[in-house]
């Protein structure tokens, strides 16, 4: 899994309010495209959600899985699959919150391991289309909030 999406949008909110909308999971489908369902199964100590899982519907890429949060304050989370699907085999992500003048760049990182054999090109611009549509959905769900 060497290869990973990476892109980076500026939002202008502060990271604190960035990150209540990243861990409302519940609200994903209404906000993050290729999201169909998104079902909290588990919160860490500190509250916030620790087992997700996914129904995601990206084209060549719809399938069912859990994904495991870490969460480093308001600086950053990262996700791995803990339950994989019948297509997805590996998914890693994150997204990194910095601050920037009057707001905020999130960069957004994802890398997806698929058990059915998919040239490498179309899994990339799958992996972009995820990406770049969660940053847009991110920024707009955040700003009109």
């Amino acid at each position: 899994m060497a290869d990973r999406t990476t892109s980076s949008i500026t939002i202008g909110a502060g990271r604190s309010t960035i990150m209540t909308v990243i861990a409302d999971f519940d609200s994903y489908p209404e906000w993050a495209g290729q999201v169909k369902s998104a079902r909290l199964l588990s919160t860490g100590e500190d509250g916030r959600p620790e087992t997700v899982r996914f129904v995601l519907d990206a084209g060549v890429i719809s399938d069912e899985y859990t994904l495991g949060y870490t969460w480093r304050d308001e600086d950053s989370v990262d996700w791995s699959i803990v339950e994989a699907g019948k297509m997805v085999s590996k998914l890693t992500g994150s997204y990194r919150l910095a601050d920037v003048g009057s707001g905020t760049e999130v960069t957004y990182e994802l890398a997806v391991d698929l058990k059915v054999p998919m040239i490498g090109m179309i899994k990339r611009k799958a992996e972009k289309v995820i990406v770049d549509t969660a940053l847009k959905g991110l920024k707009k769900r955040v700003e009109t909030s």
